[in-house]
């Protein structure tokens, strides 16, 4: 929903959270869950979709007759979408995901295939003056890419999705770009990552590959800069230990643009035994729960995902920060506590500032989290979380 006029800013919450592969499961949901949490929270006024486009929904819903169809259901239920969460290419809910989410990467053709679908449909979504984000992998997972070549095939690929973008936003006379986002593990997982990864190999690299089809030196990198930029998932930077508004100003000072900004919380806890203890509930066999520990001195150390973490032991780490994404409202307790207290005011008004306009509640964890977590059946929490941040999203307003 559009909850700041000038400049326009757009609220959602990812439907990542709910189980479904095929594009009939996918709108089953948008019918059970997404209706009725915008008539609890948004009743009157267009309310925004964050769509979770998997391969088999997105080739589902590129058919002529389902995009008809579902056009007609937003316009009957007063909806929009306005972002696609195009991270994951396969299952995401049911077995084992961990690192196979990042797979293919920016290597693989089909990835570039998979963006440049969601871009088009996408470009067929969106209403008249609203701008179009797609968020993907950070290009690899660490240590998937080895060599030269491999980088430079991943940094085309992008060029080419970039310019797909392009295409689709001319054709469609709609803003589309693509959000690289970086993930604690991986090829890009901090501010400056990202940063070093634009001056370094995206804008030359890309450049040159985008002159090959006829674009000037000058003309590639506006475009590159004008379709590619981040998502910022505030827990995964949290789980940094990085000051979130700072790397904001630092990605705008950059020049890089701030594609989409998902509003989520990590885990941060003390190492003793009984903050221990309390973390191995949230162990689980379906998604890779990273974990970063800063020590006395300050130094951050990666220790891998929870559960081989924890049976690794250490009592020489000071703070540890886990990517388990936790509802926004969840104030902790005793042992635990969260990142969501670093999303305050300040932090919103620093992403507007950087140019974010659009935000997404993302806690897609929900069916994994521990009992006393979901407590509330699914809509109630996604309803918590929108009366959580609203507040401090509309500070702005005052």
């Amino acid at each position: 929903m559009k909850i700041i006029d000038h400049p326009p800013v757009h609220l959602t919450y990812c439907l990542n959270v709910h189980p479904g592969e095929a594009w009939s499961e996918n709108l089953a949901a948008i019918r059970r869950y997404a209706t009725k949490v915008r008539s609890r929270v948004a009743p009157a006024t267009p309310f925004g979709l964050g769509l979770r486009l998997g391969k088999t929904a997105a080739e589902q819903l590129a058919e002529p007759v389902q995009m008809r169809r579902f056009r007609h259901f937003l316009a009957e239920n007063n909806m929009y979408v306005f972002t696609v969460n195009g991270f994951p290419y396969g299952e995401f809910h049911k077995g084992e995901v961990k690192t196979s989410v990042y797979r293919p990467d920016w290597r693989a053709a089909a990835r570039l295939a998979y963006s440049k679908l969601l871009c088009t449909i996408l470009g067929r979504l969106l209403p008249p003056g609203v701008d179009g984000s797609v968020s993907t992998v950070p290009v690899s997972y660490r240590g998937w890419i080895e060599t030269d070549a491999q980088r430079r095939q991943a940094v085309e690929n992008l060029a080419a999705a970039a310019l797909h973008a392009e295409k689709i936003s001319l054709e469609c006379n709609r803003d589309l770009h693509l959000g690289l986002e970086p993930e604690p593990d991986c090829c890009l997982e901090t501010t400056a990552d990202v940063i070093a990864f634009f001056e370094n190999e995206l804008l030359p690299r890309g450049s040159a590959f985008l002159e090959t089809v006829g674009l000037t030196a000058k003309e590639a990198g506006q475009l590159l800069r004008r379709r590619l930029g981040v998502c910022f998932d505030a827990c995964h930077l949290a789980v940094q230990f990085e000051d979130l508004p700072d790397s904001l100003g630092r990605l705008r000072a950059a020049g890089i643009r701030l594609s989409k900004v998902q509003v989520s919380a990590a885990l941060r806890c003390s190492n003793h035994g009984a903050a221990r203890r309390r973390l191995r509930e949230f162990c689980d066999p379906v998604y890779l729960h990273q974990v970063k520990a800063k020590n006395a001195s300050g130094r951050i150390e990666p220790l891998g995902d929870l559960e081989p973490a924890l049976n690794a032991g250490s009592r020489d780490r000071q703070e540890w920060r886990v990517h388990c994404h936790i509802p926004l409202f969840y104030q902790g307790d005793r042992e635990l506590g969260t990142t969501a207290e670093f999303l305050t005011p300040d932090f919103f008004a620093a992403a507007i500032a950087a140019g974010a306009a659009h935000f997404e509640i993302e806690t897609y964890t929900f069916n994994v989290l521990p009992d006393t977590l979901r407590s509330q059946n699914i809509v109630e929490s996604l309803v918590g979380e929108y009366q959580w941040l609203l507040p401090r999203l509309n500070h702005e307003k005052a």
